[in-house]
């Protein structure tokens, strides 16, 4: 009797020193690791056919030290001023950033609107607990006006980034979000991303039981799975609302899918039209 276990068809893509992950329970990185590697499994990708780059927190542990390809983890809020470094002198490879809410629109913020303005090509995904998570639980820049937090025990008075609509503002080519609750439509933006030539954006509103849900009262990640559930409304649907009327929903889907000048590419023609190019 062969009572071997088969090995998950994503296994591949690990390390092979990965015995598990550093994750707490419950966590959301988890579901995005597996919608990641999903994607490029899907797409008949190479890990050579990418380098990843993640900065500092919880979502930064999703690719370092698990992916068994390319990866730079780097300091904190500069992953995208790294990534657009190795584009613009590896222009073949397809560079993914993957980090959370805090390093990439806190202290990375400017990194962010300037990148999608830039329209550079490579693919961020932002994984969007509401929270600093990793130092403790700290109000974050998308932390929910309100939300009691250990910095802000009676309550946060500041408004929360709405992070997609801010990428599609700036100029990126692709934007879309989803919760944890969405993966097979996270795997799908994910992989329409890779494929995008551009700034391409994929927000993933994570759960966070252990700081978000236990601060703030969101309690377990089931219950937020639910809330997630409950709370979700498509682009579509809430492109028809008023703002009263969509009190704290979350709007889910495709925000933008258009084709823009990239910057790589629009430097190449300009050495071209100076003399300097290939």
């Amino acid at each position: 009797m062969n009572d071997r276990v088969p090995e998950h068809p994503l296994r591949k893509y690990l390390r092979p020193s990965v015995k598990g992950t550093g994750f707490c329970p419950g966590c959301g990185d988890g579901t995005v690791l597996q919608c990641i590697l999903r994607a490029i499994d899907e797409l008949k990708m190479e890990m050579d056919d990418f380098v990843f780059v993640s900065g500092i927190g919880c979502a930064a542990w999703i690719i370092s030290p698990y992916f068994n390809g390319d990866v730079l983890h780097t300091t904190h809020g500069r992953p995208i001023a790294f990534a657009t470094g190795i584009k613009l002198n590896l222009p073949e490879k397809k560079v993914m950033v993957i980090s959370g809410d805090g390093d990439l629109t806190a202290i990375g913020g400017n990194h962010l609107i300037h990148a999608a303005r830039r329209n550079i090509e490579m693919v961020v995904v932002c994984v969007n607990n509401g929270i600093y998570g990793m130092t403790g639980g700290q109000v974050a820049p998308t932390t929910p006006r309100g939300a009691r937090t250990i910095t802000t025990p009676l309550g946060n008075l500041e408004n929360a980034f709405d992070i997609a609509p801010m990428v599609r503002a700036a100029g990126a080519s692709y934007v879309a979000r989803w919760t944890t609750f969405h993966p097979r439509r996270l795997t799908r933006s994910i992989k329409r991303a890779i494929g995008k030539k551009g700034f391409a954006f994929v927000e993933a509103v994570s759960q966070c039981p252990v700081q978000f849900g236990a601060k703030t009262g969101a309690g377990s990640a089931v219950e937020m799975f639910e809330m997630f559930k409950e709370k979700s409304i498509s682009v579509e649907k809430a492109s028809a609302m008023k703002p009263e009327e969509l009190g704290d929903r979350i709007v889910v889907g495709e925000f933008a899918d258009r084709d823009r000048p990239e910057l790589c590419e629009e430097i190449l023609r300009l050495k071209r039209g100076a003399g300097r190019g290939p």
